[in-house]
């Protein structure tokens, strides 16, 4: 992991910076490997000792291996875009419900049904192209903290024919205090190359992470703690999306589907909105 800085650094954080590049994603991934690796995967597919929670039911039918398709909770007769302004409505006022689960994987399986894969390479790069907010990953198992904020989440895709750059990025505060009050910001950023090799399947290579407190902003004085936190608060597949492939399971110009497929993520789902399209309003 890469730690820069665009203010003037004493000594101390230089050495704190040098030893995190070299030790604290390792580790931090060596110990964490394991802990809610995919909350939303098959009773089949999950570990036996990661426990079975409400979220992973809601979703089940996202897995590839689902015994059957349990029967929606949503109009099966709308249209594409009534499913996909429903499924924005809903996602900002969801409360935890099982109902609620069930109800965007309905929306989700009806609009992969209505869609039509993108037939050509440099219509996919332009349609998939630009910045996109995380809207909704059904891999959500990290708890909230305190000392820790995250203002959005965007994935960046720069294509160039049949490959491109991939950047996963965070916006971030961070409470470095007992009162609990935010004196840090910055940007943590994971980056990826990706080649597509069948259809628009995008195989993904992680080439690092970065960490970047904004200027004038104070440096975290336990950056390995701080980057433990963005790991628990980061969907696993954005933060470690080493050895994965990602399908684009619907896109239009503003909303973006996107299956995975890999040894630990296997059918988790990420819900884009092209960024600046789209204001919010949480009820």
């Amino acid at each position: 992991m890469y730690v820069t800085h665009d203010v003037t650094m004493t000594e101390q954080n230089r050495t704190r910076e040098t030893y995190c590049e070299v030790n604290a994603l390792a580790l931090l991934l060596l110990s964490s490997s394991q802990q809610g690796a995919d909350a939303f995967t098959t009773a089949a597919q999950r570990p036996n000792h990661l426990p079975t929670t409400t979220t992973s039911l809601a979703a089940e039918g996202f897995g590839p291996s689902a015994v059957k398709e349990r029967p929606a909770v949503i109009d099966t007769n709308l249209t594409a875009d009534e499913a996909k302004q429903a499924l924005i409505d809903l996602i900002p006022r969801m409360t935890g419900k099982e109902e609620e689960y069930r109800a965007v994987e309905s929306y989700v399986n009806l609009l992969e049904k209505k869609y039509s894969p993108v037939q050509t390479i440099d219509f996919l790069n332009l349609a998939i192209s630009g910045e996109w907010q995380l809207l909704f990953s059904t891999n959500l198992t990290g708890n909230p903290n305190r000392k820790l904020r995250l203002r959005e989440l965007v994935q960046n895709i720069e294509a160039d024919g049949f490959g491109g750059s991939l950047t996963n990025s965070a916006q971030w505060d961070y409470a470095d205090n007992e009162e609990g009050t935010f004196d840090s910001n910055g940007n943590f950023s994971i980056k990826c190359s990706y080649k597509i090799n069948q259809g628009a399947r995008m195989v993904i290579d992680l080439d690092g992470h970065e960490l970047r407190p904004a200027k004038g902003s104070g440096v975290p004085s336990d950056i390995p703690a701080m980057v433990a936190l963005l790991h628990r608060a980061i969907p696993k597949e954005l933060f470690d999306p080493d050895n994965h492939a990602m399908d684009t399971t619907y896109l239009d110009a503003e909303l973006r589907i996107a299956r995975l497929t890999g040894p630990k993520y296997e059918g988790v789902r990420n819900i884009f909105f092209r960024k600046g399209q789209l204001e919010i309003k949480p009820v």
